[in-house]
């Protein structure tokens, strides 16, 4: 078992920022990649970001691409997602995950363990 800790989320302006974090603790010597997934009211969750634990590769999702930078640093087991020129249809619930598989990291269903979410809210 992996357990997911997120937190950073809040209230915040059109154009400001945030910075998220997530700390992994338990199984975690089986991880390969970490993402980033929000979800607004009435919407399905999206994928944000991942990085991959070996060589650091890194993948945004169009929306978010230029904006939002994703981190992390595999020997504390925490990933971070720094969000810039935040805008109102940012806001939603983000949701840190882990996966022990490379084959659908932009995909909620490649991930085996799920945080709880931390409210990210941007004002108009």
């Amino acid at each position: 078992q992996v357990q997911l800790v997120e937190s950073g989320g809040g209230l915040v302006q059109a154009g400001g920022s945030l910075n998220l974090s997530c700390a992994a603790s338990g199984r975690t010597f089986s991880t390969a990649a970490m993402g980033w997934f929000r979800q607004a009211p009435g919407k399905e969750r999206e994928f944000v970001a991942t990085i991959r634990w070996s060589g650091g590769r890194t993948d945004y999702a169009d929306s978010v691409k230029g904006r939002f930078t994703i981190s992390g640093d595999s020997a504390k087991n925490t990933v971070y997602l720094q969000m810039n020129s935040l805008k109102p249809e940012d806001t939603a619930v983000y949701y840190c995950a882990s996966a022990s598989s490379l084959l659908k990291v932009y995909n909620s269903y490649g991930y085996d363990y799920w945080g709880q979410g931390t409210q990210v809210t941007v004002s108009s």
